[in-house]
Parts: structure tokens; sequence; C-alpha cells
């Protein structure tokens, strides 16, 4: 529950930001903006970010063998990787930026917000890195209380900053689309500086700050990381290949697609979060040599993201338009777009919750590789050539992308049963 409720906190900050600049003038390409600068920069971000799920899958191993002490060795490999990786990213994003971002989209207003957007968010990468890493590591020790309590008063924080920066309220300047990107960077550096102070006051007896792990095991960390890390790599680079697709079909597309990713947001990261947890306990159980066990954790919390995420989908499906018009200030025209996806997203739920649990629980046993490869193939071979002949060719537009989507995603998912039927991840040593 404290894993989910975090969860929410990020749904209710992403609803809350895109909604906040809809309502900003020229809305569809601010909204466009934003859409492409977040996974522009969770591409750039990603590979580092996959160092969240070596951390959680050796700490909760380590937790299920009984040897506490040692649980934070990992965490603390995963910040010095960090600490150096984080700000050569930073400096090359910042520095290309300008020269690339025409190749994304080529329209000159998306072009004007989406540039020094992108450039403030990558002042934030190493805080983002950061804050993954801890949320694997209070995942794995069952810690997740302080997860939850630093994402809600991150995003507290952020939701405030937004409303200030943004409108210019409390005599700070109205700056628009930049605000929210200087908004989200000083609310991560806060949740930063939250993690380390909990480190400090709940994790120093687990080893926090005060050793590495052996070198053999720190390797198998990045063994265990790098292909989850290439994996978001893809994947976010697969949205936003996704978003340069339906750029071809207009602007007004691209803004309700943003819109749309976020909706999807709000009924798939509880799933994320449960999908986390299934992680954490598949990770104690193999630790303790119980695979039956972890198996039955699999199927378990898919029954609960199941009906979870149903019934988070049924608005969606049932009343669309109504949902969309009391969050978002949307053009008739963008609004009359986004209402069919918007109901093939809820239609999906449950396929997406098999989906998302078993990911997560895949990777938690340490079979990140598998997961890797299915992942990319199945977004970059199949769906990303259908989705261009679907939509800019053909001319299905939106829709059909986002039914393609769906077809793609439960592929996938089925995939993914298999793999947990077959039981080969119970082999995996870390």
């Amino acid at each position: 529950m404290p894993v989910i409720t975090g969860m929410v906190s990020q749904n209710i900050l992403n609803l809350v930001d895109t909604a906040m600049v809809s309502r900003l003038d020229s809305s569809n390409a601010a909204l466009a903006a934003v859409g492409y600068g977040g996974f522009a920069l969770f591409v750039a971000q990603a590979i580092i970010l996959g160092l969240s799920t070596g951390v959680l899958a050796a700490a909760s191993r380590r937790k299920g063998q009984g040897r506490t002490g040692e649980t934070a060795y990992f965490l603390n490999a995963a910040l010095i990787i960090v600490v150096l990786v984080a700000p050569a990213i930073t400096g090359l994003l910042i520095w290309v930026i300008p020269e690339i971002y025409h190749w994304i989209n080529d329209d000159p207003e998306v072009i004007a917000f989406g540039v020094p957007y992108l450039q403030i968010r990558a002042v934030g990468i190493m805080f983002v890195a950061m804050n993954f890493s801890f949320r694997g590591y209070w995942n794995a020790i069952d810690m997740t209380r302080l997860y939850m309590f630093t994402l809600i008063l991150m995003h507290s924080l952020n939701i405030l900053l937004n409303y200030m920066l943004i409108f210019g309220h409390w005599g700070a300047p109205a700056l628009g689309v930049n605000g929210a990107a200087i908004a989200s960077v000083i609310a991560l550096g806060f949740g930063s500086t939250l993690y380390f102070v909990f480190g400090l006051r709940y994790a120093r007896e687990f080893g926090f700050l005060r050793k590495l792990p052996p070198c053999a095991d720190v390797i198998r960390l990045v063994q265990v990381s790098l292909p989850s890390g290439i994996q978001q790599v893809f994947f976010s680079a697969g949205y936003l290949a996704m978003f340069w697709i339906i750029g071809k079909v207009g602007t007004a597309e691209v803004a309700a697609a943003n819109v749309l990713i976020n909706m999807m947001l709000v009924a798939l990261l509880p799933g994320m979060g449960l999908g986390l947890a299934a992680a954490t306990l598949v990770g104690q159980a193999l630790g303790r040599n119980d695979v039956e066990d972890a198996a039955r954790w699999g199927w378990d919390v898919v029954k609960v993201a199941a009906v979870s995420l149903t019934v988070l989908g049924l608005p969606m499906i049932l009343l669309p338009r109504e949902l969309l018009s009391a969050i978002y200030t949307l053009d008739p025209h963008t609004l009359d777009l986004a209402v069919w996806p918007l109901r093939l997203i809820g239609l999906s739920m449950i396929f997406e919750a098999v989906g998302t649990i078993l990911n997560h629980a895949l990777l938690g046993a340490g079979d990140t590789r598998r997961v890797m490869l299915v992942a990319i193939f199945n977004q970059w071979l199949v769906f990303m050539p259908c989705a261009y002949l679907i939509g800019p060719v053909y001319g299905f537009g939106l829709t059909g992308i986002w039914l393609l989507q769906v077809c793609y995603r439960v592929i996938q998912a089925g995939i993914f049963s298999y793999f947990w039927v077959r039981r080969s991840w119970t082999r995996i040593a870390i």
C-alpha cells in the first residue's frame, strides 16, 4: 500500500503538471513540448535508472538470505555510479538539444517551448537517478513508507512550485513551460536530500555510506542493471519515436497523445507499484530458496492488479469525454481525438496488469536480459513499423496507432506469462 500510494501521488503530479500547462496560451504546442521533453529526458537518463532494478534484486535477495547488514552496499555502489555518470549525461544533453530537437519535431512553436524546457529538466538527471536507486533499496528491505512519504512531499512541493512559477503567483515571475521544468528540478533535488537523511537515519546499520560490496558483487550489480537500463532506453525512445510518428499526423494529435499517456499512468502506475512489491517478494523468496513461494507471489499479485486496474479503467471506458474535460482544458478538436484512444486504454487495463506485474517479477528474479530482448523486439521491430504504416501512411490516425499499441502490449503480456510458467528464472544467481 505505501508503494501504491507513492505511485498515486506521482499520478496526481503528472495530471496537475499537464493540466496546468494545458491552460497556457498555445496550449497544444506547450503540451506537445512537455510530452516530447519528458520522453527525450527519459531516453537520456534511462541507462542509469536501470540501477534501481539491480539494487532491488540484489538487496531483496540478501534480505531473504538473512544478510541484512550487507543490503545497503549495493545502494552505495549505485549512488557512486550515478555521481560519476549523471553529470556527463546532463552536460551532453544541454549541449546537443538545440542542434537535434528539430529531428524530434519541426514545428517552430514546439521547438521554442521544447528546447529550454528540456535543457532545464536535464539539470535534474542526477536527482532522478539517485531517487530511483533509493526507491529500489527501500522496496527491497520493506521500508516502503519512507519511499511513500518522500514522494508525497516531493510531489506536493512540485505542485506548489508549478502553480507559482508557471503562472507567476505569490510574486514569482510567470515562466510558463520553463517554470514547470524549474519546479520539477527543485522538487527532485528536495527528494534526493530527504532520501539521504532517511538513509543516515534508518540504513546506517545496513551499511549505508559505510562500505562498498566486493568487486565481484559490483560487477554483478552492473550485469543485472544494464539490461534493465537498456530496456528503459529503448522503451522511452520508443515513446519518443511514437510521438514523432504521431507528429507526422498533426500537432493536435501530439497534444492529445501527451494527455492520453498521462491518463494511462493514472491507472497503470498503481500497477507498477504492485509490480515493485512483486519484485521484492519474489527476490526475498528466492533468497530463502523457496521457489514455490516466489512463483505464487507472481500470480497472486497479478490477481490483485487485474481487479484494481480494471476498476480504474472503467471511467475511461464509460465516461472518456467527461473525464478529459474535467481535468484538461483542450480545444474541441483535440478533445475529440482523445476520446476513443482513452476508451482503448480502459479496455486494455486487465492485460496491462498481467504484463506489468510479471515484467517486474521477472526483473526481481534477475531475469533482466530476456525481459529486455522481448520488450525491445516487440516495441521496435513489431509496433513501430506498423504504427508508421497505420498512422501517417494509411491515415488511420491517433486511434489506429493506439489500437495497435494495445495489441502489442497484449502479446507482450502473453510472452511474460509463458516465461513465468516455465520457471527458468529460478536458476539465476545474484
